[in-house]
């Protein structure tokens, strides 16, 4: 089944901002596990990682380092993937 132009879109744009983000660490993470995954997250998913992307890097560095607990309106199944997928670095 082909997507829509408007979700094809959003993949681009959100790929994007996940490598552009202005720090290194979190470009080289949120890019790596973008491209790995983004394809095949649902609308939902789109939405949980549009809101990961909608944090501050020192936030996400911080709960990625191990730094910081994620609050609990933080707390998504994307979010759970990405911190997981960070650990095979």
């Amino acid at each position: 089944m082909d997507e829509s132009p408007e979700l094809a879109t959003r993949r681009k744009r959100l790929l994007y901002r996940s490598v552009y983000r202005g720090n290194k660490e979190n470009d080289i993470l949120l890019g790596q596990f973008a491209r790995a995954h983004i394809a095949e997250f649902d609308t939902a998913e789109l939405d949980q990682y549009e809101q990961l992307l909608e944090t501050g890097d020192n936030e996400i560095f911080d709960w990625v380092a191990g730094k910081a607990p994620v609050p609990p309106e933080a707390d998504t199944p994307v979010l759970r993937r990405f911190l997981a997928f960070r650990v095979r670095f």
